[in-house]
């Protein structure tokens, strides 16, 4: 059995104290030193560094959002001992915990000290994947002789300094694959450091609720929960066939999930400048109607795709292709950043409006550029004091969507011609 002192990094011997420094802060596993793929994951990362840069608020409940009619975009873990959680209406959350303290989320701060960690990371091997401000997945395959000691060990170190240089924690997990290294992160939070052995993966997940899968939602597991499935030991005892007849083509592939199988590779992404959705007619299309109706649906694909990311739109890109082929663009700029398709939609309406003068189009799309924290979102002011109520509705179309599927809501505005995405 491998052993680890979290706090001095020695091995620490067989008792519950480090017999080096005293430490109760000790990893045991037998493959502790064999597995490679990382998930690190700062806790409670935006409310964090606000208490870093206010020791005053070190044990009060700091909510980090926007006013009481916003959400909250961040907690700290005393305001979620009140039953507070991320994405929770504003007024909710002071109600459950009038106490707390309200800051204004500082995107830029957070973006800048994420992107110190980010170097960090990238110090201990150039395979980071990055999947937010304050989270990533590494693959210290191979890094062993370079920083003379096992991944562990290299991760552990890492925590530490994080927290002396920066002033915030992080939650490690370290395992075979990406999904189980994500899972072993958020097993063990805050400050925590987990370890999920490859033998040991499937029997970990065969109780769990299907719902702790990754890419499994609310509406995907009533799913499959009316199949019969509420485990994941249940979905992971059906074979490729029997997973196919059941849940149709993305059976075999939740099923391996649920048995803690995941191929994919660890690859450096290079940062999103932008996001897009267009549509290619079947038939090109010269009048404003009906350019608009595809428009708005377009731009409600582009809101989805945003929201999917974390980002939100600071400006949009109109794109036409013609019948013949030239590609057209314009761009305007946004005063605030939007997650709303009927911001964006009517940003890109006046673009569109000039461009229709009878030239016959095969090709609409609209891009959101350039990008914004989805945090920054639909704040609200003085120009527009109803975005975060506009925000609001929009979220629960988008629950309704979900729970009773996409035709379930649509707007008048996308009737004019109606078409397949």
């Amino acid at each position: 059995m491998d052993a680890l002192c979290r706090d001095c990094f020695q091995d620490p011997g067989p008792s519950a104290v480090c017999h080096h420094c005293g430490g109760r802060r000790l990893l045991r596993h037998a493959e502790l030193f064999a597995l490679t793929i990382a998930h690190i994951d700062c806790d409670a990362f935006y409310a964090s560094v606000e208490k870093r840069d206010r020791p005053e608020l070190a044990s009060r409940p700091v909510l980090v959002g926007g006013a009481r009619r916003g959400v909250v975009a961040a907690c700290c873990y005393v305001a979620r001992g009140y039953g507070i959680h991320s994405a929770m209406p504003m007024f909710k959350a002071l109600k459950a915990c009038p106490d707390a303290v309200v800051i204004k989320p500082d995107i830029r701060k957070y973006v800048a000290e994420g992107r110190r960690i980010r170097a960090m990371m990238e110090e201990l091997t150039p395979l980071v994947a990055p999947l937010s401000v304050d989270e990533a997945v590494l693959d210290l395959s191979g890094t062993e002789r370079l920083h003379r000691a096992p991944p562990a060990a290299v991760l552990a170190r890492f925590a530490r300094r994080v927290e002396q240089e920066v002033g915030v924690t992080v939650s490690v997990g370290l395992a075979a694959n990406r999904l189980m290294a994500k899972l072993a992160a958020e097993r063990d939070k805050p400050r925590g450091f987990a370890v999920i052995g490859r033998d040991e993966a499937a029997a970990w997940l065969a109780p769990e609720r299907v719902g702790v899968l990754p890419g499994i939602g609310p509406a995907a597991a009533r799913r499959l929960e009316a199949a019969g499935i509420t485990r994941l030991g249940q979905l992971a005892a059906l074979d490729e066939r029997g997973a196919f007849a059941r849940l149709g083509a993305e059976g075999p592939s939740l099923a391996a999930r649920a048995r803690g199988e995941d191929s994919r590779p660890v690859t450096p992404d290079r940062e999103t400048k932008s996001v897009s959705a267009e549509t290619t007619f079947d038939e090109d299309l010269a009048g404003i109607d009906e350019l608009e109706a595809v428009l708005w649906r377009i731009c409600e694909r582009l809101a989805k795709r945003l929201a999917a990311k974390e980002l939100a739109a600071g400006g949009v890109v109109l794109k036409l292709k013609t019948a013949g082929f030239e590609t057209l663009t314009r761009s305007a700029r946004l005063s605030a950043p939007t997650l709303l398709p009927e911001t964006m939609f009517d940003a890109a309406r006046p673009l569109l409006a000039k461009a229709a003068d009878g030239t016959r189009y095969r090709l609409l799309g609209v891009g959101a550029a350039p990008l914004a924290a989805a945090t920054e979102a639909d704040q609200g002011d003085l120009a527009d004091p109803n975005a975060p109520r506009r925000a609001a509705k929009w979220r629960a179309v988008e629950a309704l969507r979900e729970r009773f599927g996409a035709e379930s809501v649509v707007a008048g505005r996308a009737l004019g011609r109606r078409r397949p995405d």
